[in-house]
Order: structure tokens, then C-alpha cells, then sequence
């Protein structure tokens, strides 16, 4: 460890972390989709809602007590991944109940709209304007697969079919992101450890600093939480 290893290193950069930025993303569609098509007053209009949010909120929760504590940000960006796999479950029931498929992994889409790289609700709205009007048209799809023609499905099947989809995609996005973070939130607990073993290690460098007229021959505390 390095000699001058601060008791509270650095912390709460959540606003970089691209997890983060795709999970707010996320929530933000997720508002505009339940505004949209989701009975305001029904339950899963709000628990879609919540679980989105709360995908963000512990992610920056997490990151803003890492300073202190290792263990509580890995439990809270653990409480943000599995809030984003029940708002997943949500839009696949929503897919599933409507009679709407399920775009498979492979599906050409998936991987146009992770190449626009949205930033906003609005970039991923205007995504899904142009995939349906180019399935209207009878155009191919930007990776050359045939689209469903206006004879096939309705305009009001359609958007809620790609709205819904695009949703998963992001959502995939944002879950492998969380998957990565955790392995490596957990990789540096156990090399590193806790708030209680940096105490100790600080401790233990500035007794080792001073000389040793003034170094105390008492028996060292316990520095347990």
C-alpha cells in the first residue's frame, strides 16, 4: 500500500460511471413508456417507475458511501441491479401479455439502436419514429433484415412493440454495466478491505513514522466497528 494512503479516499464520482448515465437513461424512458401506455393508475405503472429510479438512486447511494464503507456500496449497487432486472420482467410481461414478440438477442435492432448511443428519452423516441416509419415503408432495417410492412401490424402495436423493446435493449446495457462493477467492487473488497482495515493500515504508518522516543509502548486498541 502506498505510504500516503488517505483514511477517505476518493469517492461519489457516480455521475461518470457509464452504469449510471444508462440507468438514468433508462429511468427517463421508463417515465415517458408509463405515461404512454401504462394505466396511471394501476400498480405497475408505479412499481415501474419506482424500480427504475431506484436503479439510479442506489448506484449513487452506493458510490457516495464508498468512501467509508466497501461493504454498503457493493449491497447498494447489488440493490440497484436487481431493481433493473425487475423493471426488465416488467416490460417482458408487458411484450408477452399484448401478444407482442420478444426481439431476439441476435435481433439487427438491438444492436442499431446500442450504436446510436442515446443519451436522452428523446434520442431513443426519435430511434424508434424512424424504425417504424422504415417498417411502414416496406424498407430494409439499417443491418439489411426485412421489416413488418403496414399490412402486418398496426401503427398501434408497433410503437409499443418497438418502445418496449428498446427499453430491454437499454436495460441490457445497464445490467451488463452493474454485472462488471460488482465483480470489480468485490474483487477490490477482498484485496483491499474495508473502512476498518484502512484504519488499521493508516494507524499503523503513522506509528511508524514517528521516531521512536515517542512511538507508545500501550498496547494498540481494538479498531473493530
Amino acid at each position: 500500500m502506498a505510504g500516503n494512503e488517505p483514511l477517505i479516499p476518493k469517492h461519489g464520482g457516480y455521475r461518470k460511471l457509464k452504469s449510471f448515465k444508462v440507468a438514468q437513461l433508462v429511468f427517463d424512458v421508463t417515465v415517458r413508456f408509463c405515461d404512454r401506455y401504462i394505466d396511471k393508475r394501476s400498480r405497475t405503472c408505479d412499481q415501474m417507475v419506482q424500480a427504475a429510479r431506484s436503479g439510479v438512486q442506489n448506484i449513487a447511494e452506493g458510490s457516495q458511501a464508498s468512501g467509508t464503507s466497501k461493504k454498503t456500496e457493493l449491497k447498494l449497487t447489488n440493490v440497484a441491479r436487481a431493481s433493473l432486472e425487475e423493471l426488465r420482467l416488467d416490460y417482458e410481461d408487458f411484450l408477452r401479455q399484448r401478444g407482442l414478440p420478444i426481439w431476439d438477442r441476435n435481433d439487427p435492432r438491438r444492436q442499431s439502436l446500442i450504436d446510436r448511443r442515446c443519451a436522452t428519452a428523446d434520442e431513443v423516441a426519435a430511434w424508434v419514429r424512424e424504425e417504424h416509419d422504415r417498417g411502414r415503408s416496406g424498407q430494409s432495417g439499417p443491418h439489411g433484415q426485412k421489416l413488418s410492412s403496414p399490412s402486418t401490424k398496426s401503427t398501434q402495436s408497433t410503437f409499443p412493440e418497438l418502445a418496449a423493446n428498446a427499453a430491454l435493449v437499454l436495460l441490457a446495457v445497464a445490467c451488463s454495466l452493474l454485472d462488471r462493477q460488482l465483480a470489480a467492487q468485490a474483487k477490490a473488497f477482498e484485496t483491499e478491505g474495508g473502512f476498518t482495515e484502512r484504519l488499521y493500515r493508516v494507524r499503523s504508518e503513522i506509528r511508524s513514522s514517528r521516531p521512536p522516543s515517542t512511538r507508545s509502548t500501550r498496547s494498540t486498541p481494538s479498531t473493530k466497528d
